[in-house]
């Protein structure tokens, strides 16, 4: 699967003039699929780019009937969105409907190039959704050392089966931006030369915080490429990914510990942590493998294949986290709200394998069913989950509605516990322990997760992203603290032991066998 392939592929359909869009569709795929191993062939990449888009200029083209009139035609596979419209000697129009795609359109004088072409002409016009993966921006080469970002999607125009492609007017591309536009660097329409980006012939006529509108001779395949300067990017960067780092290790540190001391300590009997364990695990493998890509991005981005495989194992270990803290929160407000004991039936529904299998198979389903209605939807610039087409919502969406439902499960437990102290008389004010008790509850805000509710209110405050990243960062810390640390499982009131693992809070409450309230 490479330049042989794709080459072999044109060579059989030379002498074929016309085909439905259902061949067309099929070639294209076969197309693709020899496109996707580019990264692992030994050809020349950039030759067997330049392959591919000759072999899909070539399909859609054969899609161009002759007509005496005109004719629109259009279509959208995976990969790319098409359409073309043709002119025939007897059209009577004074102007050609502007072409769109979802993310660009385009302008031409289709008009006056039939009049050069005995009244015939046609222009088909692509827009790829995943071959600026392919175009990598580094294939534009400047003098200056800068760092280059694609904008825009890739398109493609052409004038099939048109003798005199000499345009009358230039013709005009307007992109749609594929992400913020950096007021502080240049934006360039540029076009593929064989083996690399230039900008010769085309020129920026319109900016806006959504679109750019480009003037370009000739007819190519275009894109837009952002230049910022290397010094600012990474001076801006550095310090964020440096602190990022540190405190992703040193929760990693402390979450090691958390699962040695649930795995090593001696526990009472009834005393089940597999909540916690399980968060843990999946807390430790999230944020590792987080952490590796970070690190080895630059020699996994090439592989795309594996980048979308990291992806989707980082998607389900993240959605694992969200579920085991919603189940670690459900179990904390049941046990609450039975601070005496927790009823057989309950317990026999809250069963450790009955936890286990919710608990992953949860992110299996969505991963599963995410993975199979848009595999291409995994594997970004940075092997995460891509934003296009809202396919990001399938990890924002559960973890929304997570965090909605720990945000409500934590203030139905703070308001109980606190009536429940309410009418308790104490005997002794503890300020000690009183204080460990209001840390606990603001660690079991952090270790629910609700601080990712911060990640709505970022809007480039530096203030609220440190906050961010230092609270949910250290939900393994936070764990250590509260159920290890300061856990004392020495318990002296004989109550349900099944609650008294539940009630990791460490709040006072009332022994059945006492007046008294002593801390657990």
């Amino acid at each position: 699967m490479g330049t042989s392939c794709v080459q072999n592929l044109l060579d059989q359909i030379e002498g074929i003039a016309v085909l439905n869009i259902t061949d067309v569709t099929k070639l294209l795929d076969m197309v693709f699929s020899a496109s996707e191993k580019i990264n692992t062939s030994s050809d020349d990449p950039k030759e067997l780019v330049s392959d591919v888009l000759k072999a899909n200029e070539k399909l859609v083209s054969m899609l161009v009937k002759p007509t005496n009139t005109y004719a629109n035609v259009s279509f959208t596979h995976a990969a790319v969105e098409a359409q073309m419209f043709v002119v025939g000697p007897q059209a009577n129009l004074d102007k050609i409907p502007r072409l769109n795609t979802t993310n660009a359109s385009i302008d031409i004088d289709l008009i006056g190039i039939a009049r050069n072409n005995s009244g015939s002409a046609a222009v088909t016009f692509m827009s790829y959704n995943t071959m600026e993966d392919l175009l990598i921006p580094d294939f534009f080469i400047t003098s200056d050392n800068t760092v280059k970002t694609m904008m825009s999607t890739v398109i493609s125009a052409t004038l099939p089966k048109t003798t005199n492609k000499t345009l009358t007017k230039p013709v005009n591309f307007t992109l749609k931006h594929s992400r913020e536009i950096n007021n502080s660097g240049n934006l360039s329409c540029v076009y593929w030369n064989i083996s690399e980006w230039i900008v010769d012939g085309c020129s920026v006529v319109k900016i806006n915080s959504s679109f750019t509108m480009c003037s370009c001779v000739h007819l190519s395949t275009f894109a837009l490429i952002m230049q910022t300067s290397r010094s600012t990017s990474e001076d801006k960067s550095q310090p964020m990914e440096s602190m990022n780092m540190v405190f992703v290790i040193v929760g990693l540190v402390f979450t090691s510990l958390a699962l040695l001391t649930f795995a090593f300590c001696r526990w009472k009997p009834g005393v089940t942590n597999v909540a916690r364990i399980n968060l843990c695990i999946s807390l430790l493998s999230a944020h590792l493998l987080f952490l590796l890509t970070q690190q080895f991005i630059n020699l996994i981005k090439p592989h795309k294949v594996l980048c979308a495989v990291i992806s989707g194992a980082l998607h389900f270990f993240f959605l694992s986290c969200f579920v085991w803290m919603f189940i670690e929160a459900v179990l904390l407000f049941i046990c609450v709200k039975n601070l005496s004991q927790i009823s057989s039936r309950q317990r026999a529904m809250l069963n450790k394998g009955f936890l286990i299998v919710i608990g992953y198979a949860i992110d299996f389903v969505i991963v599963g069913v995410s993975a199979g209605l848009v595999p291409e939807g995994y594997g970004s610039e940075q092997c995460w989950i891509k934003v296009e087409r809202g396919f990001i919502w399938s990890f924002l969406g559960p973890v929304c509605f997570i965090l909605a439902i720990n945000i409500i499960l934590f203030i139905s437990i703070f308001i109980s516990l606190n009536l429940t102290l309410k009418n308790v008389n104490l005997d002794v004010s503890h300020m000690r322990q009183t204080k460990i008790t209001v840390f606990k509850t603001l660690a079991q805000f952090v270790i629910f997760g609700c601080p990712w509710i911060l990640g709505l209110f970022i809007n480039n405050s530096k203030m609220m992203e440190i906050l961010f990243l230092i609270l949910n960062s250290q939900q393994g810390t936070f764990i250590f603290l509260v159920y290890c640390v300061l856990n004392n499982e020495k318990a002296v009131c004989e109550v349900d032991e099944s609650c008294l693992s539940q009630a990791r809070t460490k709040y006072l409450i009332r022994c059945p066998s006492s007046k008294k309230l002593r801390p657990i």
